[in-house]
């Protein structure tokens, strides 16, 4: 009972002193992703744009977002604080495994999410091996959200097209 008393306690506070370090909403997409700012860090250069893919298979806890697309709303989040416009920003996430279930119909925890980030044309691609194996069809699909025959195919065919994968 004591260990779960001390892990809670460190997860409060660690929670906490998130919420009090400086974070915020914005500018690109004010309900997810939040930044902060970097007194001292290097300026991006003028003409800086991006092509970036994101991996993900960890499926999000119930009722809450896949923790890689919050994170791809945090990509643009700081970029553009950076200076650096959503239209200089391309990005696809790539979702395998267990996390095909947060992109479908059924999925209310990252349903909102998803829809902000396809508003900022955030390309979403599933692996159809990990759709066939879960038993998600290209119809089961949240608006938006690209059916690939592999995530290895997906990865591949972003990188020919210029993408870097994002390693986190």
């Amino acid at each position: 009972m004591r260990i779960v008393s001390l892990l809670l306690g460190a997860f409060l506070m660690s929670a906490q002193a998130y919420a009090q370090s400086g974070f915020g909403k914005g500018p690109v997409i004010e309900a997810f992703g939040p930044v902060a700012d970097v007194p001292g860090a290097a300026p991006l250069p003028p003409d800086t744009s991006f092509r970036i893919s994101f991996d993900t298979r960890e499926k999000a806890d119930d009722g809450k977002p896949n923790r890689t697309l919050v994170s791809a709303a945090r990509f643009l989040n700081m970029h553009g604080r950076a200076g650096v416009g959503p239209e200089k920003i391309d990005i696809a996430v790539v979702v395998h495994g267990p996390a095909v279930k947060d992109v479908t119909t059924d999925s209310e925890g990252s349903k909102a999410l998803i829809n902000a980030l396809n508003e900022h044309s955030v390309r979403i691609i599933v692996c159809g091996q990990s759709a066939a194996y879960y038993g998600v069809s290209s119809g089961g699909l949240a608006p938006g959200v690209e059916m690939a025959l592999s995530a290895m195919t997906a990865h591949a065919l972003l990188q020919q097209d210029g993408y870097t994968i994002n390693p986190f």
